[in-house]
């Protein structure tokens, strides 16, 4: 009998993916405000190896409605089984409140996908975005946002509030998207990566996606890839190293060396994108403050 890869012992990580934690007063300010104000990160939800380095540093990517999600990704490691509950009415003002207390300069902000909504959280969406700025007018915000099912007036409808970067995750490669992504659609999110670079035409926001490599994804793929997303429209792109959250998760098929991420940086930049943060431990919100300035 086959065993099945899925629950395959996982592989050694190299020296390159090995990491200590070290916890400081920043990382103890973000942990009880995230615990004070009844918030969800994605930090913690999708078990990102940088949170410790992102705390320490007093940042932190918020989580919007809830931390069930109504989707199955085979690589996620953000709660399925249970029920969303309602989108809660309070959250928009706590989130504003968490990121005055901060005294953020640039906030991330993600959801879960709310399939089971009408509009896909939209609206949760746009009430969060003007909380922020009416309690914080000098903050900019990046709105890293689920496909809401291909709704563009659902997009239309975050766009409107003016995030300086709107940025959707394609994740990997469309060959892999049924293993990987069965109940999402790589052309439904180009398409709506290519609706906010219309729309950047008449109002300044940043279009960014982003990747995991190491799925088995091919170098070819890879490219190919990338070159569909410049031609989307899209200005900014990450790339990281995929990790399973548990055995349970898809394997990793291959640890992609830190040099095999600067030849893609180089390579994602020379086919027309205007920055690529790579390397093993990059994930979508890393160091997303300086995407603003590239």
């Amino acid at each position: 009998m086959s065993r099945d890869p899925a629950r395959a012992e996982p592989q050694r990580r190299p020296a390159w993916l090995k990491v200590a934690p070290v916890t400081g007063e920043g990382y103890r300010t973000i942990k009880d405000l995230v615990a004070r104000r009844h918030l969800h990160t994605v930090c913690e939800e999708a078990r990102c190896p940088n949170r410790h380095e992102c705390w320490g540093a007093r940042t932190a990517t918020l989580m919007l409605l809830g931390d069930r999600c109504t989707r199955s990704c085979a690589f996620c490691g953000v709660g399925k089984k249970r029920r969303p509950l309602p989108p809660d009415p309070e959250e928009p003002g706590r989130v504003a409140a968490a990121v005055r207390e901060l005294g953020l300069r640039h906030a991330v902000l993600t959801s879960v996908t709310r399939d089971d909504l009408p509009d896909g959280g939209a609206a949760h969406w746009a009430a969060t975005l003007r909380a922020i700025r009416a309690a914080c007018p000098g903050t900019t915000v990046e709105a890293l946002v689920p496909d809401f099912g291909g709704d563009a007036d659902a997009l239309a409808r975050v766009l409107a509030e003016g995030p300086e970067v709107l940025s959707h995750n394609v994740e990997t490669v469309p060959e892999l998207y049924a293993r990987a992504r069965r109940d999402s659609d790589w052309e439904r999110s180009l398409a709506l990566l290519g609706r906010v670079a219309r729309a950047a035409r008449h109002r300044p926001v940043r279009v960014k996606s982003g990747m995991m490599l190491g799925l088995g994804e091919s170098q070819e793929q890879l490219r190919e890839a990338m070159a569909r997303l410049v031609e989307a429209g899209v200005e900014i792109l990450t790339l990281g190293q995929y990790l399973p959250p548990s055995r349970r998760h898809l394997p990793v098929a291959r640890f992609v060396p830190p040099e095999a991420f600067d030849e893609l940086k180089r390579l994602g930049e020379a086919l027309g994108l205007r920055h690529v943060e790579a390397g093993p431990f990059v994930r979508s919100s890393y160091r997303a403050e300086r995407h603003l300035r590239v």
